[in-house]
């Protein structure tokens, strides 16, 4: 099967099929004799006429190189049978379903899940194959009413009054937990949309699930979080997984998820938080504490777009994951100021709250100056609806009608047609994907750095995919969630966005390496995770590593990084006295005497990342010290190197080359930069590599003038 490509559709009275064929016939005529058109059908397979013109056709090489002549034709290609894949976010990322894993030792991981429940009877979660929980387990199944664990899901908890169980209400939770340590589910979609096998990052592993969070918003409250922390540490996880970030942090250790997350450090388990939906906003980075490992949310290659077509067949491209089909029939567009009978002018453009008449929308697809009309569009029972992208520019909700989300630019160009025409119509069409070939890149809601709450610490600490992400649902929930709860479809997968969806893809990755290497500490797993990350799109983020932190995940080389930066909780306790925390408090915190006779600035953490802020205009050095494990080959000898060459700074490494002749054994460098000035809120970056021909152990190193 091969493709015909012909570009966009004609202006003028044009049968798509009509020619489609005819150019076949005429294919037919000269290579063979017969009747040419009930052969030309015979090889048409499919016209595209809807938005662009082509087809597809059964043709030898020979065929589809004469029909490249055809003036009509753009291109030819074959068609190419591609694997199905909805958890593309894993194979993205270089972690597909074949990668090396120890199945035995992955079963022996237990991934703690904090969020808003689970659905139990979800595929994802089934135990089949799963022998009973690790011995090591000392949780139990607590989800309350009409509730039951397995031998996959080990665990459950819940601790609001207001909640009867465990199960999960809104799917977030559900998703969470899937995308983290899910089964490997075929045929999962949401409505056809993302096609494949949904699965996890350690399929093998273990959940316990703890509900902390009731449908709504803001319904997360810190005592039922912290309740969560203390019995998922008791209850022997190995890895929490925390899709929750509180914003506007001013202390280190006044927030439920820093004060959980130091005592699971503490009792050696791996926290992964995210970084939160503030973005693009600088400064606006959340869970910032440096003994839990922070997510930003990244795109993967795959993009969801939906097309308007216009009555005058002018295809407007919006975002919007769409599952209806209006099967090619146009209806009229209305706009929301004629269609309000109560509302001022500009309410009633918006769609506000109750502005539209049933009456006047029935059957018709409303346009409408702000995102949130989808929703007063699907309460008042119109077909469909166009909005304006007032949200978000780059993420594209679920909606519960057939409705597209359009630039300003495109959303005026409906405004004029209805305008200029007597009779406007359109339709909307139904979700298609498409390759986003720049990615990856983080964004505009994932937060950015940098930390105000904690200086020279670089925050976020790594991105992982979290736009578009389809995984494991609850079928009580509405799947467009809380701006659509009347939503009743029931799905059992979908698709969601942010960096709740990010987070458990880093919980996934620590299980994959705690499965490998069982006795490593938290910060050995968070620093393989972080220096074999991948660097992402400058173009797309002109804030570097304050978007990405250390880059993209790269699953397969955490699991053999070569070097670690282990830190150890006497060197947080250290950092903590030198951020003004006094010794009589951290001796409570840490269970022992805490004198804060010495100090560690937080600059000198020995952190995977080297970060500094500087005044801006004022001339700097600045030092840095750092110790690295080898976890490599016995014998080894790193040689460093700077990536890019700098150019506004100055650098220098002592000792360039660490030789190690055993394994965990430990050697120590220094890195000065210096400069003369940096303007205001400016931003430059480099990153060190320690290599050995087999490893590459890469550090950013980030200067940065950026104030609150």
């Amino acid at each position: 099967v091969y493709i015909v490509y012909m570009g966009t559709l004609p202006e003028s009275e044009y049968s798509p099929s009509s020619h489609h064929l005819s150019i076949l016939q005429k294919l037919y005529i000269l290579l063979v004799s017969g009747s040419s058109f009930s052969a030309a059908s015979n090889l048409l397979i499919r016209s595209y006429q809807r938005s662009f013109n082509g087809f597809a056709a059964k043709l030898s090489q020979d065929e589809s190189q004469k029909l490249l002549n055809v003036k009509e034709v753009v291109s030819v290609f074959p068609s190419k049978s591609h694997e199905l894949t909805t958890t593309r976010s894993w194979d993205f990322v270089g972690f597909g379903e074949s990668v090396k894993r120890e199945s035995e030792k992955e079963s022996d991981v237990i991934v703690g899940v904090i969020d808003s429940g689970i659905w139990p009877e979800s595929e994802s979660f089934d135990d089949k194959g799963f022998g009973p929980p690790p011995k090591r387990w000392k949780g139990s199944c607590k989800g309350g009413i009409n509730f039951t664990c397995n031998n996959k899901l080990i665990g459950a908890r819940f601790y609001s009054k207001l909640s009867l169980s465990a199960r999960d209400e809104e799917g977030h939770g559900t998703h969470t937990a899937s995308t983290a340590a899910g089964n490997a589910v075929q045929g999962a979609s949401f409505y056809g949309l993302a096609q494949g096998t949904a699965r996890g990052g350690v399929p093998s592993a273990r959940i316990a699930a703890y509900k902390v969070c009731l449908p709504g918003p803001s319904r997360c409250s810190d005592v039922d979080i912290l309740a969560a922390f203390d019995d998922a540490i008791a209850d022997g996880v190995d890895v929490i997984s925390v899709s929750i970030s509180t914003d506007h942090v001013s202390n280190l250790l006044n927030t439920s998820v820093a004060i959980g997350s130091f005592h699971a450090m503490f009792k050696g388990i791996i926290t992964a938080g995210s970084a939160g939906n503030n973005g693009p906003e600088q400064g606006s980075v959340a869970n910032v504490s440096p003994w839990m490992i922070t997510v930003a949310a990244s795109a993967t290659d795959r993009r969801s777009i939906d097309r308007v077509v216009l009555g005058n067949r002018k295809s407007l491209t919006g975002i919007s994951v769409n599952s209806f089909n209006l099967n090619g029939t146009k209806f009229p567009i209305v706009y929301g100021q004629n269609v309000s009978k109560k509302c001022s002018q500009a309410q009633a453009g918006y769609c506000s709250e109750g502005c539209l008449d049933r009456d006047l929308v029935k059957g018709k697809i409303v346009l409408c100056d702000d995102f949130l009309g989808n929703r007063e569009a699907y309460l008042a029972g119109a077909t469909g609806a166009i909005v304006q992208n007032t949200f978000y520019p780059d993420i594209p909700f679920l909606l519960p009608l057939p409705a597209s989300s359009l630039s300003v630019e495109d959303y005026e160009t409906i405004k004029s047609y209805i305008k200029s025409t007597e009779h406007p119509q359109a339709e909307i069409l139904k979700t298609e994907e498409i390759v986003d070939r720049e990615a990856p890149y983080v964004p505009s809601f994932s937060a950015r750095g940098p930390s105000f709450t904690i200086q020279n610490l670089l925050k976020p600490d790594v991105s992982a995919p979290g736009l578009e992400i389809l995984a494991a649902f609850s079928p009580v929930a509405s799947p467009s969630g809380l701006m659509n709860p009347e939503d009743k479809r029931s799905v059992t997968y979908s698709i969601m966005s942010g960096t709740s969806m990010a987070c458990p893809h880093v919980a996934g990755v620590a299980a994959y390496v705690k499965s490998l290497h069982p006795d490593w500490s938290p910060t050995a797993i968070k620093s393989a995770i972080m220096t074999t990350a991948t660097p992402m799109n400058l173009k797309k983020n002109p804030e570097k590593e304050l978007a990405y932190g250390s880059g993209q995940i790269n699953p397969t080389k955490a699991s053999n990084p070569g070097l670690v930066y282990e830190t150890e909780t006497e060197d947080y306790l250290k950092m903590l006295c030198a951020e003004g925390f006094d010794s009589r408090s951290l001796t409570k915190i840490a269970g022992q005497n805490v004198t804060c006779s010495e100090r560690t600035e937080v600059k000198d953490l020995n952190y995977p990342t080297m970060t500094t802020f500087v005044s801006a205009l004022d001339p700097f050095n600045i030092t840095f010290r750092r110790t690295v494990t080898n976890v490599g080959f016995p014998n080894s000898t790193y040689k460093a190197s700077v990536i890019p060459l700098p150019q506004e700074i100055q650098i220098n490494i002592k000792p360039e080359i660490l030789s190690f002749d055993f394994l965990k054994e430990k050697k120590s460098f220094v890195v000065t930069i210096s400069g003369e000035k940096l303007k205001d809120g400016s931003i430059v970056s480099l990153s060190l590599v320690w290599s050995d021909g087999s490893h590459r152990v890469r550090s950013p190193i980030v200067v940065y003038s950026i104030q609150p």
